[in-house]
């Protein structure tokens, strides 16, 4: 019982002097792990092929798991960012991509949660590797008018920081963006956006009206495909081009979660919530509905992301997948930080992380 006693009297102590010392302890563990982190390089980890992380894995209704849309593609140690949602970026810098590496920025179509992250990455992507370019942002017609915005918005804070940080840290000619806009191709065609060092990057439309234009894109490199959808409901034009594509990353509404928040709205007496379940569901494609054609379209993998409604509740994600497994057994509902990589000239289909 005395040694017994001895070792409580032991550890209280250890513990009260460890809690009067833990602003020291606290800094010196901060120094490592700053350290640690701004060693560690994800990108230079990675060897050669077609690798993909989702750093926002969802819609525009704050969900703990999945931030707003926001797709990394990583080919020939270049990032490629599809859609830049709220806090997507951030994520990618928990993820260890060095921002400074985002070769360019590709919109799928110009609704707020795909664009309104796209101020951040230019600024970050600037600052943390003292870029002397702006920022290329490709997208459909419109692209020119958002990117203009955006520069003005920020025309400020980019004077400000070249004046405290200089051309060391941020030099005025790598700031903003330059927009390269390019017309929707007609369904059955694609349009070439990128095709350096290997890498191919290719247009297509999807339907999500009357959010017009919208696009998806093709990310070929090595023998190694991905697909992006960007927002949409089920379209045959994008169903052609994820024939025999290896990840097919494709967005969801689930029809029957989103009907019951319209009838808790209504029974809530919202009117305007009730409204928007009302209207959404007809420009997404269904989790069944993207799962029918990773199927008809022989893909390697589905990956779900824009992920509507939010899935917070216990039983959620398995509602929201019900009749999934059923048509197409190979998918991933992803979350911030999934990732895969598709080594070149290969069939593998690797998951790296299944999420933040």
């Amino acid at each position: 019982m005395r040694k017994l006693t001895i070792a409580l009297v032991v550890v209280l102590v250890a513990a009260t002097l460890a809690y009067s010392q833990r602003a020291t302890i606290a800094k010196r563990v901060m120094s490592r792990g700053m350290e640690t982190v701004m060693a560690n390089d994800t990108l230079a980890e990675l060897g050669d092929g077609l690798h993909m992380a989702v750093c926002g894995a969802g819609g525009p209704m704050p969900d703990i798991k999945r931030s707003g849309a926001c797709v990394a593609i990583v080919a020939g140690q270049k990032i490629f960012l599809v859609d830049t949602g709220t806090n997507g970026v951030r994520n990618l810098g928990r993820m260890r991509y060095p921002l400074g590496k985002v070769a360019a920025v590709l919109l799928t179509h110009f609704h707020s949660d795909h664009i309104d992250g796209l101020g951040e990455a230019a600024t970050l992507r600037w600052v943390s590797a003292a870029n002397t370019r702006p920022l290329p942002v490709i997208g459909p017609v419109g692209v020119t008018q958002v990117v203009r915005g955006f520069n003005t918005a920020y025309e400020l804070d980019t004077g400000y920081r070249n004046t405290h940080h200089g051309d060391t840290v941020a030099p005025l000619s790598g700031r903003g963006m330059v927009a390269q806009e390019y017309a929707l191709p007609a369904p059955g065609e694609l349009t070439t956006v990128y095709d350096e060092e290997g890498l191919l990057i290719q247009m297509l439309a999807v339907q999500h009206d009357p959010a017009k234009p919208a696009a998806a894109y093709l990310f070929t490199y090595k023998d190694r495909t991905i697909l992006v959808s960007g927002d949409t409901a089920k379209s045959a034009n994008l169903q052609q081009f994820a024939r025999g594509v290896d990840i097919l990353l494709h967005e969801a509404l689930s029809v029957e979660l989103v009907a019951i928040m319209r009838d808790s709205a209504e029974r809530a007496g919202n009117p305007i919530m009730t409204k928007i379940a009302i209207d959404i569901p007809d420009y997404h494609a269904t989790p069944v509905e993207a799962a029918e054609i990773a199927r008809d379209a022989g893909v390697g993998e589905l990956v779900y992301y824009h992920v509507v409604p939010p899935l917070v509740l216990p039983g959620a994600e398995a509602a929201w997948l019900e009749g999934v497994s059923e048509v197409f057994p190979n998918y991933t509902l992803s979350r911030d930080g999934t990732a895969f990589t598709l080594p070149p000239h290969s069939k593998e289909i690797i998951r790296t992380s299944e999420g933040l």
